[in-house]
């Protein structure tokens, strides 16, 4: 309400990442661009019609997470990577600009969408983030789906894992495969030809000016011992703060996690005064090479005045958005 006493609204925005690595237009097919770019579309048609009709930025971005997360296509939920054990275990946050409250899971295995989890742990738990079995039980206690592992099976992801299994490698999906196997295309960040990474995530702002932030990943092919990453990590994998900006990262989570990059764009807006475009350009493009993450991700980050800023410094990350006018934008290379 402005001081005439007339009600007024922010202009609301939405954008989406479906990770990032050593995507190239030169191994990708046609078809598969297609169906790449109609899922981010879907990605952002379901949380613009939230925003549209008035609804949060929470509900926008937890419904655009949940359309990539039952899509074999990307690495979170249904098209989860393996792990050296053979399994999927898949990690997910969110967190409210306005309050500050956040939600996380980690390594659970039987949660048809983990980013649903992870808003329950942040409103119906006094806690941030659970893990394994223990957020599974919660899970099924607050009568969220659970599925069983042949769900989360996908062939492609099977084949990925079969050719490094009895290897020390780790693969992180959106970077191209040198091998006989068709490139993967879901993870997180590239550093070298034998690791490629995969997650996916979505920021908004809606009308009431709140911003809100929420990631999903399966992890990196082949991980072992646990290995959680950045995603479900708030402030390396996931930030937002109505102050300054919500930000979803994708990349290789070890190097997110040790710059701490989504706190770090939102700390640099709130503390030396610059563009949200600027502080994550800093922070991908400067920060995170300078620890020697070349090549390892992106960002996708909004405001409250719906400015979007989505830096990579990798060959190409799935990303996408939408603005109050509906015109959908998607892109994946450079």
């Amino acid at each position: 309400m402005n001081i005439f006493g007339v009600m007024t609204t922010h202009k609301f925005a939405l954008a989406v990442h479906g990770g990032a690595g050593t995507i190239l237009k030169e191994s990708m097919t046609p078809e598969l661009e297609i169906a790449y770019k109609e899922k981010l579309k879907d990605a952002l048609d379901a949380g613009y019609n939230v925003l549209k009709s008035g609804g949060s930025s929470l509900d926008a971005v937890e419904i655009a997470v949940r359309v990539m997360e039952d899509s074999p296509l990307f690495n979170a939920g249904k098209g989860a990577v393996f792990t050296a054990e053979g399994k999927n275990e898949m990690d997910a946050s969110i967190m409210n600009g306005k309050t500050l409250e956040a939600g996380a899971v980690a390594g659970v295995t039987n949660i048809k969408n983990p980013v649903s989890a992870a808003r329950k742990v942040m409103e119906k738990s006094p806690h941030v983030m659970m893990t394994g079995k223990g957020a599974e039980k919660f899970a099924a206690e607050q009568k969220l789906e659970l599925a069983e592992p042949e769900y989360f099976f996908d062939s492609l992801r099977w084949e990925q894992w079969q050719k490094i299994k009895d290897s020390e490698k780790i693969q992180l999906d959106h970077s191209e495969d040198k091998g006989d196997v068709k490139p993967s295309f879901d993870v997180e960040f590239n550093p070298n030809p034998d690791s490629k990474f995969g997650t996916v995530g979505a920021v908004a702002v809606d009308i009431n000016g709140n911003l809100a932030a929420a990631t999903s990943t399966g992890g990196m092919t082949n991980k072992k011992f646990g290995r959680i990453g950045d995603s479900p990590i708030i402030g390396a994998g996931c930030y937002a703060n109505n102050k300054t900006c919500a930000v979803s990262c994708t990349g290789h989570g070890e190097y997110f996690i040790r710059s701490i990059v989504a706190y770090d764009i939102s700390a640099m807006m709130e503390y030396k005064n610059i563009s949200l475009q600027e502080a994550a350009d800093i922070v991908v493009n400067k920060k995170l090479v300078d620890l020697g993450g070349q090549g390892t991700g992106g960002v996708i980050a909004i405001d409250a005045h719906g400015n979007i800023a989505m830096p990579f410094n990798s060959p190409g990350m799935y990303r996408g958005f939408v603005k109050e006018n509906g015109e959908v934008e998607v892109f994946i290379y450079k």
